[in-house]
């Protein structure tokens, strides 16, 4: 496996873009397996994941191809509904696929996701809003079989607005007959998206970002060209790096109203912000005040898919700080390795608290998971020292070509191939 080389110490300094966002990108592609005829998505960055859930799309049958850094699908080939579990095992969102085979096939296979292992993130809610709309659902084997011949839009009230149910049950309501409302459904920016590709490919979705979504069953999808938002959480770790490092940086494709929760923080610090219209400048001296509490919420509270980065930042700040991880039980497997470079963190349960520190040390130190092997990245790029990072290829899943992108501002960042 590749790892990362890293000699930090360096400040930042210049100018960096937001890519398309992960999040977004994985439940349209899932979306894209309704429609008959060709869909191009525009400047979409080769993420593993994304490569993932294309090499599913092709073995379903479409069309996959790359023209540049716009990914052309032709979905009207689709013939297969299983999704095998050597596709679904390293790929969480291959769940979102669930709703789309039973709208194309009425019915689909589907092995249990896989990906990082931040937490249990059962399926369970996925698979009740289905059942209430009608689906008769085996679990056995490894594998979810589906059969919607009988569904049909109902009224469906998730018990947690989870992201991933709110994404998969509206997609199944989209080509259902009659009318679908889903209530108490997740409000990130990525469900808006989600409904702005349906409804350009001819769905008719409303409410998304507010406490209903209302469907309106169609019989058939047509192709469209389509860009998805800015990665926010990629955009937020930007941020918190220049913060953490010190230096002066504009973040191009940053939306502020998608990282409010964010943004909030920083009135606590000495960090300095200054914000015009899709980008934003940011000012640090790299040692700033702690931002005393930290709790992870759903949308729009403060991201969980932030908490290490900002765990990272809170490492090297100036004084004490409590950090609240309330929607992943093992979201905190990044803890130990930064204790490793020198952090001061005493943890139990959901709960840390962080004493700030004037120096990290360089390590060899290994990524947990997507987001906590971003956050010793950036605990890299502020050590005194030399860092190498294994198990990169779960911060491919969401940074592409993250030394390439980070070079330019400065940080002395290689990548090691086995």
């Amino acid at each position: 496996m590749d790892k990362l080389f890293i000699n930090g110490g360096n400040k930042l300094y210049g100018k960096i873009s937001v890519n398309g966002a992960k999040n977004a990108l994985l439940p349209v592609l899932a979306g894209v397996i309704m429609v008959d005829g060709m869909v191009t998505l525009k400047k979409v960055p080769k993420y593993s994941d994304v490569l993932a859930m294309c090499e599913i799309l092709s073995n379903l049958g479409a069309k996959v191809n790359w023209h540049g850094s716009d990914l052309i699908i032709d979905s009207s080939t689709i013939e297969e509904h299983t999704i095998t579990s050597q596709l679904a095992g390293s790929l969480r969102s291959s769940i979102f696929a669930l709703g789309p085979l039973l709208c194309r096939h009425k019915i689909a296979k589907v092995a249990y996701p896989g990906g990082c292992e931040i937490g249990l993130r059962p399926i369970d809610i996925h698979l009740n809003g289905l059942r209430v709309m009608g689906t008769r659902i085996v679990e056995k084997n490894g594998y979810i079989y589906a059969n919607g011949e009988s569904m049909e839009g109902c009224d469906v009230t998730l018990s947690f607005a989870s992201v991933g149910a709110t994404e998969n049950i509206m997609m199944a309501g989209v080509m259902t007959r009659g009318i679908t409302r889903i209530f108490n459904p997740a409000k990130e920016p990525e469900i808006v998206d989600l409904q702005d590709f349906l409804n350009a490919c001819g769905a008719k979705v409303s409410g998304a970002g507010t406490n209903m979504i209302y469907i309106e069953g169609v019989e058939s999808l047509h192709g469209c060209i389509y860009e998805v938002i800015p990665d926010r959480i990629a955009g937020g770790t930007y941020l918190l790096m220049c913060a953490m490092c010190g230096g002066e940086i504009e973040i191009e494709n940053f939306l502020p109203y998608h990282n409010q929760a964010l943004l909030s923080k920083f009135s606590q610090s000495a960090c300095k912000i200054d914000i015009k219209d899709d980008r934003i400048f940011v000012s640090s001296s790299g040692r700033l005040d702690s931002f005393i509490d930290v709790e992870t919420a759903v949308y729009p509270g403060l991201p969980t898919d932030l908490q290490p980065q900002i765990m990272a930042l809170q490492t090297v700040s100036n004084g004490y700080c409590l950090v609240v991880e309330n929607l992943f039980e093992s979201r905190f497997k990044h803890v130990p390795e930064l204790i490793k470079m020198g952090a001061d963190i005493k943890f139990r349960s959901n709960v840390c608290v962080i004493k700030g520190k004037e120096k990290l040390y360089g390590a060899d130190v290994n990524s947990p998971d997507l987001r906590g092997g971003i956050a010793l990245v950036m605990a890299g790029m502020k050590a005194e020292g030399y860092t190498t990072i294994s198990g990169i290829e779960l911060i491919d899943r969401g940074y592409y070509q993250i030394e390439k992108k980070l070079a330019p501002l400065g940080v002395d960042i290689k990548r090691i191939e086995k």
